[in-house]
């Protein structure tokens, strides 16, 4: 098993045959902080950190409670800010951008996927994943196109009608997982995306991931269990706000 030599920075080493830098990279984050202000006391939830994050790749974030793992995994998704630090997204620099810039740059570049699944009870499969094209003021024609590609892609398009009480948890987060495909975004974001299903589905939508990476999407997963992140092809762990560790499978 190959493991990175430089886990104290979260920076991987040069792949043989690698594209040029700039091409291959798709996070760049650099002294990254994270503090906030608790009554008269900062707490550091980040210490400086460095991390890079190439163009598919599959990396699982780990951590135990209070490591800063939720906080890391809010600034790569851009629903958060650091406190200090450079972080570079796809190329744009993004660490001071206003929350309209924010707002754009999650619809465009990142696909969440979350624990509680997210959608609309009221919707069918078909309406809960064209929202975010919704959002990105693509026409109906068009929009109908990219929601059957994004169903076909998680074995959903015979569900197209059914709203999520006629849907099984794994078929939920099928249907979250469709909804976070369908802009093509530059990465995949899965917070615990098996924690609230059994055992045998987890494995299921974790197959469906390894599906997607083989296909060349970006995937970062935040989940505190063992056997979840060894799906992944590399583990940062984190600890006290800092990366313990970065390794590669």
């Amino acid at each position: 098993m190959q493991q990175e030599t430089e886990s104290h920075t979260g920076r991987p080493a040069p792949e043989a045959g690698a594209t040029s830098r700039s091409e291959s990279i798709l996070i760049e984050m650099e002294g990254i902080e994270k503090v906030y202000v608790v009554g008269q006391e900062e707490v550091h939830a980040l210490r400086p950190l460095d991390l890079i994050v190439r163009r598919n790749e599959y990396m699982a974030i780990m951590g135990p409670s209070g490591s800063g793992k939720s906080t890391l995994m809010n600034l790569i998704g851009c629903l958060d800010t650091p406190s200090a630090g450079s972080y570079v997204l796809a190329g744009r620099k993004v660490d001071n951008l206003s929350e309209d810039e924010l707002a754009a740059i999650r619809n465009r570049e990142i696909g969440f996927v979350f624990q509680t699944f997210n959608l609309l009870p009221r919707a069918d499969a078909r309406g809960n994943v064209e929202l975010p094209l919704i959002y990105a003021g693509l026409p109906a024609a068009q929009r109908r196109v990219e929601v059957e590609k994004a169903l076909g892609l998680v074995g959903l398009l015979d569900r197209a009608h059914h709203r999520p009480n006629q849907l099984s948890g794994g078929q939920r987060q099928r249907v979250a997982i469709a909804r976070a495909l369908v802009t093509g975004p530059s990465l995949i974001l899965a917070d615990e995306p098996t924690g609230n299903l059994d055992t045998a589905t987890g494995e299921e939508i974790l197959n469906s991931f390894r599906r997607l990476h083989e296909s060349g999407n970006t995937i970062i997963l935040v989940t505190h269990e063992e056997d979840v992140a060894r799906h992944a092809q590399r583990i940062v762990r984190l600890r006290d706000g800092r990366i313990e560790s970065d390794k590669r499978a």
